[in-house]
């Protein structure tokens, strides 16, 4: 590794354990000081996806799920490139997506908001990143819901992402808005996240060069690995 590749930890860039405006942080903030564990050998080595384990419709959430019809919302793609400190494509990487119905509502048994459930939507799928880090997702725009927060905190309308490294114990996991979404800025776990440029990257810009006429209208999300600009990831707290 040359000097050019060492790049500075930005530890103002990731949000603190704790944000006040952000209730259920006050549970998940460490009291103590954190620890670094080492992955073991097996865990760096472990069994990895590969093509052979990818179905054709899994990055399809509008048709992998349903019986009988698509599932019902606006039709969107999603789509980007994973990309290391440097600005590198991560090839052959898995990345899988998780998300709420055009209603707001997950297909969870503990998800009880009133939006109807859609018998065709799983709200689940993955898929491999191309030669160049490249990803895509055919999906519906999910819907935004109320959680219990304050008295009136909505979340606003955001797909969940999860991209493994080599081995299953390399795991990062973010969340990605919609460009133009007023609550956004209401969201008290975005506000938690102390700089701006940081919660514009976790915004999905409106990509009119990739939609399809009469079909689907497209988003941009690209996520960085690492490095002092990179994506903010749930799990990573600490920084990267």
């Amino acid at each position: 590794m040359t000097r050019k590749d060492l790049i500075q930890r930005d530890r103002e860039w990731h949000p603190p354990a704790y944000a006040h405006d952000y209730k259920s942080s006050v549970t998940r903030s460490p009291r103590y000081a954190l620890l670094s564990v080492d992955n073991s050998e097996s865990e760096l080595s472990g069994p990895t996806f590969g093509h052979s384990d990818i179905d054709p419709l899994d990055n399809n959430l509008i048709r992998n799920y349903a019986k009988d019809g698509d599932a019902i919302g606006e039709r969107i793609i999603v789509h980007g490139r994973v990309l290391d400190e440097n600005a590198r494509p991560v090839p052959n990487t898995l990345v899988e997506i998780w998300q709420a119905n055009a209603g707001g509502r997950y297909r969870h048994k503990k998800d009880t908001y009133l939006a109807p459930i859609d018998p065709n939507f799983g709200g689940c799928g993955r898929t491999l990143t191309d030669e160049n880090g490249r990803y895509a997702f055919h999906t519906v725009k999910p819907g935004a819901y109320p959680w219990r927060n304050w008295v009136n905190n909505w979340r606003p309308a955001h797909i969940h992402f999860s991209v493994f490294g080599t081995a299953f114990a390399q795991r990062l996991i973010t969340q990605m808005y919609f460009e133009g979404d007023p609550l956004i800025a209401k969201c008290p776990v975005v506000k938690s996240i102390p700089d701006q440029r940081a919660i514009d990257q976790l915004v999905a810009a409106l990509d009119l060069n990739e939609t399809v006429p009469l079909d689907s209208i497209a988003y941009k999300f690209d996520i960085v690995l690492r490095g002092h600009r990179s994506t903010f990831f749930e799990n990573r707290p600490e920084g990267n």
